[in-house]
């Protein structure tokens, strides 16, 4: 597809688990943006919202079977597969059927008037737009902390990632195409992009209040994607393990010094230095060090079982039943 000769066909692509009470109001908002693109000559006429229902287990699928809007599609996996999944799903699933695609959340907290930046950036060659965040005034301490630290972290151990992105991003066709050649099952997404390498710009917004519902991505889903993407993209936990140990044996000879000396002067209690520190230090270090083994050894079996990464139960599209 060539955009440089035509209006672009742009897919929304939308995954959402449990979002019953912001699923009327996301489609409402995401048909008339799309409807205003096309009358203005932006994107061409046959682009499209795609919904992915990720296992809901509310009304959500209910909701999109019903809601009768030409410019919508919707597929529903088979089981809860998790975000960076239902993603793929989406992204997989409008491969050649568009120019590009913009991958965004159901709770619409990302400021979807930026897409028409997205979009020009996309005309004047950016294969990748990124969506990232102005600030996070509105972000709770504790949370606003973590993620710092966790850019930090994921900088010192070499993995290139987008401050302050997320999954708000426009992709072209070519790289969506070239998606297909990673077949891990365990995603991090964002880490993946900047990874193959190709033109891409930021695009700046301010997130916005969630208009209903809760959010599907509390404290514990957060460290686990935090703790996918480190171990995904860097082996640096399993070389801490190797600097521990030479670390040890450092404390080890210092401690052993100070024990000689303490003796020398009679200070001791006997027994207590010899046999309670090693133990609880060597305890604790043996308990890391097969904590993070065992982290990468689990995904190195998931690996191998080249299990699908999700499954399609059923699709909507309204335009065909017209």
């Amino acid at each position: 597809m060539n955009s440089n000769r035509k209006l672009p066909v742009l897919a929304l692509i939308v995954p959402c688990y449990n979002e019953e009470e912001m699923l009327g109001i996301a489609i409402k908002k995401l048909v008339d943006f799309l409807a205003d693109y096309v009358s203005r000559g932006l994107i061409a006429q046959k682009s499209f919202v795609l919904f992915i229902d990720d296992g809901s287990n509310d009304a959500t699928w209910s909701i999109l079977e019903s809601a009768n809007q030409e410019c919508l599609k919707a597929i529903k996996l088979s089981h809860n597969v998790g975000s960076q999944h239902a993603l793929i799903a989406g992204l997989t699933w409008v491969v050649n059927r568009v120019d590009c695609c913009i991958s965004l959340d159901a709770d619409l907290q990302d400021d979807i008037s930026v897409m028409e930046q997205m979009i020009a950036d996309y005309k004047v060659g950016s294969q990748i737009v990124y969506g990232v965040r102005g600030s996070r005034d509105t972000d709770q301490a504790m949370k606003k902390g973590s993620a710092r630290l966790f850019y930090k972290i994921m900088k010192k151990m070499g993995v290139d990632l987008v401050y302050d992105h997320a999954d708000f991003r426009l992709l072209s066709n070519k790289v969506l195409l070239e998606l297909q050649k990673y077949k891990e099952v365990n995603l991090f997404l964002r880490g993946l992009f900047p990874l193959m390498g190709f033109k891409s710009s930021l695009v700046y917004y301010d997130r916005q209040e969630r208009m209903a519902g809760e959010t599907k991505y509390p404290l514990n889903k957060m460290l686990q994607l935090a703790t996918n993407g480190i171990t995904s993209f860097s082996n640096f936990p399993l070389k801490l393990i190797t600097y521990a140990g030479f670390g040890i044996f450092v404390v080890t000879f210092v401690i052993s010094l100070w024990v000689l000396f303490e003796k020398f002067f009679g200070y001791t209690v006997p027994g207590w230095a010899s046999i309670t520190l090693p133990i609880y230090f060597l305890g604790g270090i043996q308990l890391l060090a097969l904590g993070i083994i065992g982290e990468y050894l689990g995904k190195i079996y998931l690996e191998t079982k080249n299990r699908p990464r999700f499954h399609i139960e059923e699709e909507v599209d309204f335009e065909k039943m017209r």
